[in-house]
Parts: C-alpha cells; sequence; structure tokens
C-alpha cells in the first residue's frame, strides 16, 4: 500500500493536537482502577474515527487485537464492560478540555483565518436527538408522553455549534439539554440550552467566529439579546411569528418595492431582494428584516425571511449564510446519524451519554481536519477516505512513532 492514510491521521493527531499529552491528563471517578483512562478512552476514540456504529463491534475488534499496533508491548486493553463503566464516571471537563484544545489548535494553525463565508467565520447552531428509549431511563433523561399513548419516552437531547460554509465543518462544542432545570423544575427546551451554549463558547473562545446562524426558534429577543451580550453577529430564520414588531415589519417589506435582483444565482432563475429596519421589543438595537424571493428555472417560488444585527454585511453574503444554515445538519448529523451511531445508545447512565458525545465529536473534527488541511486533493471523498483509514488499520506496521504512550 503506498499510502497509509490512517498512520498519517495519527502521526497528525500526535504531532498537531498532542493527543497523547491531551489523553495522559483525563481522570474519572474509578476507585483503584486496573486501567488508566486514558487506556479506556483510547479505543473508543479510534473506533470513532473510523465510524464504529456500536461497541460491539468495537469489543470484537478488541478481542482480535486488531489494536495491537498501536499499544506498547505487553499493554492490554481493558474489556467493553469496564469501558462502559468508566465512561460512566468519567470526568467530562477533562474531553471537553480536549475539544476546546482542539479547536484553539486549529486557530493557532489558522484554519479559520480566510473565514468560512466570504472572509466571515460563521458557524451554525441546531438541536439533535442523540438518545430515545420507551424502557432504558437515568435521572438525566428528559421525559416526555407519546402522542396519543401513556407510555413515556425517555430521550436525551443536544444543542451542537459548528462551523459552515467553505472547508473543515468543524464541531465548536456542544451542550445537552438539562432535567428539571428551569424554574418549575421541567426539562428545559432548545433555546435555554443554545443561550448557555453561546455564553459559554464565547467566554471561552473570544472573537473565533463572527456570525452566528439559528433557525426561527431562535426569532425573539432573548436569543438577540444574549448574541447581543457576547459581542456576536447573529442571523435568524423568520418564519411563522407572533411577535408584534416582526409582523409589522413584514407587512411594511411586502408592500415595498425590491432593493436588489440577482439572476441566474445557486440554482435560480432569479431573487429579488426586499428589506427594511426595525425596532423589536426589549432589544436595545434596531434590527435588519430581509426576505429573498426565488424564482427556480421550472417556474417554482419559494422565500426566505430573515432577521439580522448585521447592518454592513452584503446581501448577497447573508443569503450565503443563511443557505449555508444546513451544513450543521447534512454534514454533522446526517454523517455521524447514518455512519457513527450518533443517535445509538453506545452506554447509558451517569456521564456516559455526554462523554460519548464529545469523544464522537473529537473523532469527526480530527478527520474533517485531516481531510481539509492535508489529503483533500488525493481523496475525493470522506466517504472513501473512511475506508482508507479501516483498511489502513489493517495494514498497519508496529513502528515506535505510532504507538500511543499514554503513560
Amino acid at each position: 500500500m503506498r499510502k497509509n492514510y490512517f498512520a498519517k491521521l495519527l502521526n497528525y493527531t500526535k504531532n498537531v493536537f498532542k493527543i497523547e499529552k491531551s489523553l495522559s491528563k483525563l481522570k474519572d471517578g474509578r476507585k483503584n482502577p486496573t486501567y488508566k483512562t486514558a487506556h479506556v478512552v483510547l479505543p473508543v476514540l479510534i473506533g470513532f474515527v473510523i465510524r464504529i456504529r456500536s461497541f460491539n463491534t468495537l469489543n470484537n475488534m478488541m478481542r482480535e487485537n486488531e489494536f495491537v499496533n498501536l499499544l506498547p508491548r505487553g499493554m492490554k486493553l481493558p474489556k467493553i464492560d469496564a469501558i462502559r463503566d468508566a465512561l460512566k464516571v468519567v470526568e467530562i471537563e477533562g474531553l471537553r478540555g480536549m475539544l476546546t484544545y482542539q479547536i484553539r489548535k486549529a486557530r493557532s494553525n489558522k484554519v479559520f483565518e480566510n473565514g468560512t463565508i466570504d472572509g466571515y467565520t460563521v458557524a451554525a447552531i441546531d438541536g439533535t436527538q442523540t438518545f430515545n428509549s420507551d424502557k432504558k431511563s437515568c435521572e438525566k433523561c428528559l421525559k416526555a408522553l407519546k402522542k396519543g399513548k401513556e407510555a413515556q419516552r425517555n430521550f436525551h437531547n443536544s444543542v451542537v455549534i459548528s462551523t459552515i460554509g467553505n472547508g473543515a465543518k468543524v464541531v465548536l462544542d456542544f451542550e445537552p439539554y438539562r432535567a428539571g432545570e428551569d424554574e418549575a423544575k421541567k426539562d428545559e427546551g432548545e433555546l435555554t440550552a443554545a443561550k448557555r451554549l453561546i455564553q459559554r463558547f464565547s467566554s471561552n473562545n473570544e472573537r473565533l467566529i463572527d456570525v452566528v446562524v439559528y433557525d426561527a426558534i431562535a426569532c425573539n429577543s432573548e436569543w438577540i439579546n444574549t448574541c447581543n451580550e457576547a459581542s456576536l453577529e447573529t442571523v435568524v430564520r423568520v418564519k411563522n411569528n407572533n411577535v408584534d414588531s416582526i409582523r409589522e415589519i413584514k407587512k411594511q417589506v411586502n408592500k415595498s418595492t425590491e432593493t436588489a435582483i440577482w439572476t441566474d444565482v445557486g440554482g435560480y432563475e432569479n431573487i429579488k431582494v426586499f428589506e427594511g429596519t426595525f425596532k423589536m421589543n426589549n432589544v436595545a438595537k434596531p434590527l435588519r428584516f430581509i426576505k429573498f424571493l426565488m424564482k427556480k428555472p421550472n417556474g417554482k417560488r419559494s422565500q426566505i425571511m430573515i432577521i439580522t444585527t448585521c447592518f454592513e454585511m452584503d446581501i448577497r453574503t447573508l443569503f450565503k449564510i443563511i443557505r449555508a444554515r444546513q451544513d450543521i445538519e447534512n454534514s454533522i448529523f446526517h454523517n455521524l446519524k447514518t455512519e457513527c451511531g450518533l443517535e445509538h445508545c453506545f452506554v447509558h447512565g451517569g456521564n456516559a451519554i455526554e462523554a460519548v458525545l464529545c469523544l464522537m465529536f473529537i473523532a469527526s473534527n480530527y478527520m474533517q481536519l485531516f481531510y481539509h488541511r492535508r489529503i483533500k486533493k488525493s481523496v475525493k471523498t470522506q466517504v472513501e477516505l473512511i475506508r482508507q483509514f479501516v483498511k489502513g488499520l489493517y495494514l498497519l506496521k508496529r513502528t515506535p512513532e505510532l504507538i500511543f504512550n499514554t503513560g
């Protein structure tokens, strides 16, 4: 094999992101453990890099000694039950520290230097379900009744922030919904978790992103004020809305003449733009309302409406941003759900769900950054790259530079 892409990835994570040092700092709540936390996390992280879909697959790989050339001689990996037990009590702060270091290192290596859309570094926020069961439950489960049934549904949801547009689609941070966190001791919703996420992310990564884009659930003063406090520009989709100021500006814009017209852009025959400025209740600064009316070559029409704090940004850039919002769904959630079992319950209870999510996003970022920064011209698709990773693992030869020293 002329090129072992898996070996190249290991060298990349070791030399650039110092993965061995990060793993050695991890801790968990076990007393007198046989295996260090790093020895527990390492096979899970490698498994997510090559897109395992269950711990049964990981267990079979360890039984067949498929990771033996990555380990020092004489070192044994824990059994899958020990891995499950350790993930329930692993310190989440350590795993989040790995994710934060990964983002900061990517930033220092100028991954985001040229922005992702027209020179701006743009991120999208969206929620996703990570576990759903009628039978299994834990103290951190959200609970809801099924439609038309008395059976209770137990689930875990998280809000994720990821870069969108050109280049690597990097998961910057995530925040799980918390059970019984609001004033009425009810399970919180997506917007509450998103506000907490953006507050923590902006404090840990000042000026990393320029614009954050969100769906219509955030079309309110709470989200706008949260972004203003974090010194972030925001773009928010507008759909059916009961905010009086938005209904009023809609009427005004519908009666106005278009401010711009484009032809033959992004598969559309033409795009008409209508815009206005308005003041939302409980928001100190004015906002910009824009409607894009689009016509396809087959005659079908559609529209996108947004509100934004970006007054200096070009209208075409805003159009690219709102259309690129789906990148987080297509490039992150879809890929991880279909290829890596994002909605599969690998292990449940304690810190397990959050730990698995953190490792899955770290592994996804390694793959995305490696693909876009090192070998994009050599391998055409990410699906093919994963196939090459699996092939490379089986053809790997024991060499000192590839052995993981997590002591």
